[in-house]
C-alpha cells in the first residue's frame, strides 16, 4: 500500500464532468470519435456486452458514459423522450466541427450562424439523443451590447 496522498480530483479531470447515458454506448463512442475527434481513454465492459463505464477526451475535457441500465434507473434521452441539457463544445473552427458532426450522422437542430453574443454557433443532436452546441468565439461583446442585441432580435 502506497503512502502517497491520492488527489481528490484525478489528474486531467475537472470539477464538473458530463456523464452520458446512451442506448448503445459502444456505438456512441464510435460516433463521438468520428464527429468530435474524441479519444477513448478507458472502457469497462460488463455483462451482456454492455459498457459499465467509459471515458473519452474531447479537447481538454473528459466525458464519461455508460450503457442504459433500466433496472438501475439509468435511461438515455431517447427512452426519456428528451434531454434537459445541451453539451457545449468550444472549438477552433465551429463550421468544420459542425459539418463533421452532421457528416457523422448528427441531425441539425440550429443551423450554424453568427450570434449576437459573439460566437459562431450551431446545435446538433447526436444519434443517441444528446444535443451539442458547437461554437467558436469570434468577438468579445459587452453585457450592454449583448442586452441591446438580444432586445433587437426579440423585437
Amino acid at each position: 500500500m502506497s503512502n502517497a496522498k491520492v488527489q481528490s480530483i484525478p489528474a486531467g479531470m475537472h470539477s464538473v464532468t458530463p456523464h452520458l447515458i446512451c442506448a448503445g454506448a459502444a456505438d456512441a463512442i464510435a460516433f463521438y470519435i468520428k464527429a468530435f475527434n474524441a479519444v477513448e481513454v478507458f472502457r469497462l465492459p460488463g455483462p451482456e456486452g454492455k459498457l459499465m463505464h467509459a471515458q473519452l477526451r474531447i479537447g481538454d475535457s473528459t466525458i464519461m458514459l455508460v450503457d442504459e441500465m433500466p433496472n438501475c434507473g439509468a435511461l438515455g434521452p431517447k427512452a426519456l423522450k428528451g434531454f434537459p441539457i445541451s453539451l457545449h463544445l468550444y472549438v477552433e473552427n465551429a463550421d468544420a466541427a459542425y459539418a463533421r458532426a452532421v457528416a457523422a450522422g448528427a441531425s441539425v437542430k440550429l443551423e450554424i450562424q453568427d450570434m449576437f453574443w459573439g460566437d459562431r454557433y450551431g446545435v446538433v443532436e447526436d444519434p443517441f439523443g444528446h444535443q451539442w452546441s458547437i461554437a467558436t468565439h469570434m468577438r468579445d461583446v459587452s453585457p450592454e451590447e449583448m442586452q441591446q442585441a438580444m432586445q433587437k432580435m426579440a423585437a
